[in-house]
């Protein structure tokens, strides 16, 4: 039954008016689906039998008393079932449980066709009493999942609905597969369907990916940069033999050292420009068109990179196939 959603906290005292009326519908339903299946057992003829020659008195007062009157009594049952219907229908309008007024017997369908008198529709008077079961469990009045019965029923449940979800996703994959390998442009298609029309938006945000990762890679590194870029600079500067002359000359160390000092710091410099100049839109603008160019490079097919990519995704739904294939139920149940 679905949760109130408009008003899901009630007066105390309405809910336990909701819990006795539920309590009472309980007894009505048990009582009537005993009839039912007592009165149905009797109608064959060897329990017939042997109730008249176990119990004669019985037998001839449930014949008179209840058997011959068994649609009439039934009829009581059902005018208590009609009269529980319209009373929760008027709780729930009042109680604006539904999005509608008028939605309470679709929702309750199995109550309003278990009020009809037939056969085949009193078997879903059964539904009352798993609907009711269900609202006490809501209510935290009884705990379900508890009861030996539910986890059996549960257990083969769950393990059914898996096998079941399996093979429909293992066929529905085997099918793709085939259309994957029949099909004879399927890259050009997805090329033409689905990446082009999304072209400007896939190089806008291979672009942000790339300012923001190399921006934050030199961020990350800066102090590791520069140290590299003095030590390149000083082994440089010692390795060049205009240096070393200049090293004999008087006052040639420090010219030497204000040189290597001199270098490195424009050096680095302009590994920092270069940094910030990432985000600038003129860099921007650069990298757009060297993406624009590539990307359009890379999106040129032709039969055996079309083969290629047909293969990779048959793979992938292979593997896919071999994941749903486990049986994950054996984990939770063994």
């Amino acid at each position: 039954m679905p949760i109130r959603r408009r008003y899901p906290q009630l007066p105390r005292p309405v809910e336990y008016a909701h819990i006795g009326w539920d309590l009472l519908i309980l007894i009505a339903v048990v009582l009537n689906l005993g009839l039912l299946l007592f009165d149905s057992l009797y109608l064959i003829t060897p329990i017939n039998q042997a109730i008249a020659d176990l119990t004669p008195a019985f037998h001839a007062f449930y014949e008179r008393e209840v058997h011959s009157r068994f649609f009439h009594i039934d009829l009581f049952f059902v005018g208590f079932f009609v009269a529980d219907i319209l009373l929760g229908w008027t709780v729930a309008v009042a109680e604006r449980r539904y999005h509608r007024w008028f939605f309470y017997p679709f929702v309750h369908w199995y109550d309003v066709l278990g009020c009809i008198p037939l056969s085949g529709f009193r078997l879903l008077r059964v539904l009352r009493v798993v609907s009711l079961l269900h609202r006490l469990h809501r209510l935290r009045i009884i705990n379900v999942k508890h009861w030996s019965i539910y986890q059996f029923f549960f257990k083969y449940y769950d393990i059914l609905l898996e096998e079941l979800s399996d093979r429909i996703a293992l066929r529905l994959l085997g099918n793709v597969q085939q259309q994957i390998l029949s099909s004879d442009s399927l890259t050009e298609r997805v090329i033409d369907r689905v990446i082009m029309p999304r072209k400007t938006q896939l190089i806008s945000e291979i672009v942000q990916r790339l300012e923001s990762t190399v921006g934050e890679a030199y961020q990350l590194n800066r102090a590791s940069a520069m140290t590299a870029i003095d030590d390149l600079v000083s082994r440089t500067l010692r390795e060049s033999p205009e240096i070393q002359r200049l090293h004999r000359l008087p006052m040639g160390q420090t010219a030497a050292n204000a040189m290597q000092a001199s270098i490195s710091g424009v050096a680095q410099r302009l590994v920092d420009e270069l940094a910030l100049g990432i985000h600038s839109p003129e860099f921007r603008q650069l990298i757009e068109r060297t993406a624009e160019s590539g990307f359009d490079s890379w999106l040129t097919v032709d039969e055996k990179s079309n083969r290629i990519t047909e293969l990779v995704l048959y793979d992938i739904l292979e593997m896919l196939k071999e994941q749903v294939n486990r049986q994950r139920w054996k984990d939770r149940y063994e």
